[in-house]
C-alpha cells in the first residue's frame, strides 16, 4: 500500500527547497541596507588533494602533481576538498580560522570529504594535524578574494538571538576539533621492554654468508610507568627493537613489514648500511605493505638502527631504535654472559609519573626537554621487569647504545669498573680500565667486566638526576667474595 503525503509534509518539503533561494537573496536584501557584498559570483570549486613523501618531507599533491599548492577562492563560494592518503598513513586537514576540520582518513579508511563556504576574505593556513606532520612539510595556503559577506541581520523576534547562535554553534561544531582530553592509563598496555638477554649467539670463525631477516613494525599502548601508558612505535613490539648479528662480509637481505593497523610510514636507517641513506630511502614503507634491502656488512662494529621516516626524532622518541652487531673475521672474545641494553629519552604532554595515557609533546622535543629516560623503553625495564645476572668470577659483556633522539649519555656502574670497553662502538682498538664511558645520541659502545663480589650493581646515566626520570637498572651478582676484594668495617 502507498503512502500518501499529508499536505503539511508536502508544505514543509517546499519550504526546504526554497532555503537555497532564500539564501541567495539574503545578499540583495543586505546590499540594499548598504552591508558589502562580495563583486564575484559565488560558485562551488572542488579540489582532489593526496597526501605521499616528496624529496623526504610528507605533502599534499594536487590532481596536477602540484606540493602543497595554494588553493584559491572568492568570498561566497563554497569549497568542497575531496581527500586522499597516497601513500596509506592517517592524516586529517584543518583551517582553524575557517573553522574547517576534516575526519582522519588513511588507506584503511578511504579517502574523505569536507565542504565548506567561505565567508571572509585573506590568506589561511591548511595543514594536517597528526603529531609531526606539520613540521615535515604538510602546510599550504588558501587564498581568499572579494568583499566579507554580510553580517546576518539582527533577530526582530524575541529569543531569535539565541536560536540562531545555538545554529551557529551546532554548525562549527561539525568541522572544529574537539579538545583531546586528558584521559586515564591504556588498559590494554602491555610491557615492551626488549628483555637484555636476549642476545643472538655469536658467530665466531666462519665463511661470510647470506643472512635474511624479517622485522615488523608496530604501533602498540605500552607500559611505561607504574600507573602511566603511552602509545610506542616499535620494532618487533619492543623497545629496542631485536638486536641482529652478522660477521664482517656477510650479506644481509632485511625486509620490513608495517603492520596493517598502523597509523604511520615506518622505515629503518642502519649505521652499519653504506648507500641508500641506510636503507632507509628505500624502506619508507607504508601500512600493510613491506620492503626490502640487501646491503653488505663491511665494516665491524657495533651500530645503531632507528626508523628515518619524518618526522625522524619523533619515531625515535616513540620507541623505533635498536642495534646490529657485525663481528671481525674470527669473531669476539669468548664471554659467560652477554646483554642487550638501550637508552633512550622520552618527551611527553604530562609530567613524569602522571597517571594518565602520556601522549608525546614535539614541543618539548624540540627544546630537548625530556621528562622521561628509560633503558630498554620503559621505567623499571631493567630492576623490575628484567635484571641482568651473573656470578662471581663470570665476565659480562654489555652491547650498550643510545637510541635518542637527543641526549649523551655517560654509562657507568655503581661499583665496577670497566675493564674493557670498544668506544663508539669500535671493536679495533678497545680501552682498559674505563670508569664511565660516553655514548653518544645514535652511538653505541661495547664494555666488559668481571665480576669479583656479589651485590646488586645499578647501572646508570652518570648524570645522575636522569636517574630519578627512569635511567636505572640492576646487574645481580651472586657467589662467595673474591678474598681481599671488599669488606665493611676495617682491615683485620
Amino acid at each position: 500500500m502507498k503512502t500518501i503525503p499529508t499536505l503539511s509534509a508536502i508544505a514543509a518539503a517546499i519550504c526546504v527547497l526554497a532555503l537555497p533561494l532564500s539564501a541567495e537573496a539574503a545578499p540583495t536584501a543586505a546590499a540594499k541596507a548598504g552591508a558589502p557584498v562580495s563583486a564575484t559570483a559565488a560558485t562551488l570549486k572542488r579540489y582532489e588533494l593526496q597526501t605521499n613523501i616528496v624529496d623526504g618531507k610528507m605533502v599534499f599533491i594536487d590532481a596536477k602533481g602540484q606540493v602543497n599548492p595554494v588553493l584559491a577562492a572568492n568570498t561566497g563560494d563554497t569549497l568542497e576538498l575531496v581527500l586522499k592518503s597516497g601513500e596509506g598513513a592517517e592524516h586529517d586537514f584543518l583551517i582553524p580560522e575557517l573553522h574547517v576540520a576534516s575526519s582522519k582518513f588513511s588507506a584503511n579508511t578511504g579517502s574523505t570529504t569536507v565542504r565548506f563556504k567561505v565567508t571572509r576574505a585573506g590568506t589561511f593556513t591548511y595543514y594536517c594535524s597528526i603529531p609531526g606532520h606539520r613540521q615535515i612539510g604538510m602546510e599550504g595556503k588558501l587564498e581568499v578574494s572579494g568583499a566579507p559577506l554580510a553580517e546576518a541581520a539582527a533577530p526582530t523576534a524575541a529569543g531569535a538571538g539565541n536560536a540562531a547562535s545555538e545554529s551557529s554553534q551546532a554548525a562549527l561544531a561539525l568541522y572544529t576539533p574537539a579538545p583531546s582530553p586528558m584521559r586515564g592509563p591504556d588498559p590494554a598496555a602491555v610491557s615492551v621492554a626488549a628483555n637484555p638477554a636476549s642476545v643472538p649467539a655469536a658467530i665466531g670463525a666462519r665463511a661470510p654468508q647470506t643472512l635474511k631477516y624479517r622485522m615488523e613494525t608496530v604501533e602498540l599502548p605500552g607500559k611505561l610507568d607504574d600507573g602511566t601508558s603511552f602509545t610506542y612505535w616499535t620494532f618487533n613490539r619492543q623497545v629496542p627493537g631485536p638486536m641482529l648479528r652478522a660477521r664482517v662480509g656477510d650479506t644481509v637481505e632485511l625486509t620490513l613489514f608495517n603492520a596493517r593497523d598502523s597509523k604511520m610510514i615506518h622505515s629503518i636507517d642502519l649505521h652499519a648500511v653504506t648507500g641508500g641513506h641506510g636503507g632507509g630511502q628505500h624502506t619508507q614503507v607504508a601500512p600493510g605493505q613491506e620492503k626490502t634491502v640487501t646491503f653488505k656488512a663491511l665494516n665491524p662494529g657495533l651500530y645503531v638502527y632507528h626508523c628515518a621516516t619524518p618526522l625522524v626524532p619523533q619515531h625515535i622518541a616513540a620507541g623505533m631504535y635498536g642495534m646490529i652487531l657485525v663481528e671481525p673475521e674470527g669473531g669476539l672474545s669468548k664471554v659467560d654472559r652477554e646483554y642487550y641494553v638501550m637508552q633512550g629519552e622520552m618527551y611527553t604532554g604530562r609530567p613524569h609519573g602522571a597517571p594518565v595515557h602520556q601522549e608525546p609533546n614535539l614541543e618539548k622535543m624540540a627544546n630537548e626537554l625530556p621528562d622521561y629516560y628509560v633503558f630498554n623503553g620503559e621505567v623499571g625495564a631493567l630492576s623490575k621487569t628484567h635484571k641482568l645476572q651473573a656470578k662471581v668470577g663470570e665476565t659480562v659483556r654489555i652491547y650498550f647504545g643510545v637510541g635518542g633522539p637527543n641526549k649523551i649519555s655517560s654509562f657507568h656502574i655503581i661499583g665496577e669498573i670497566f675493564d674493557k670497553v670498544y668506544s663508539e662502538g669500535s671493536i679495533s682498538s678497545p680501552k682498559h680500565d674505563v670508569q664511565t664511558t660516553l655514548v653518544a645520541p645514535g652511538g653505541a659502545t661495547i664494555v666488559e667486566l668481571k665480576v669479583q663480589h656479589p651485590g646488586s650493581y645499578l647501572l646508570v646515566d652518570h648524570a645522575l638526576s636522569r636517574a630519578g626520570k627512569g635511567a636505572v637498572g640492576v646487574l645481580e651478582v651472586t657467589g662467595e667474595p673474591v678474598p681481599g676484594v671488599y669488606r665493611a668495617g676495617a682491615v683485620q
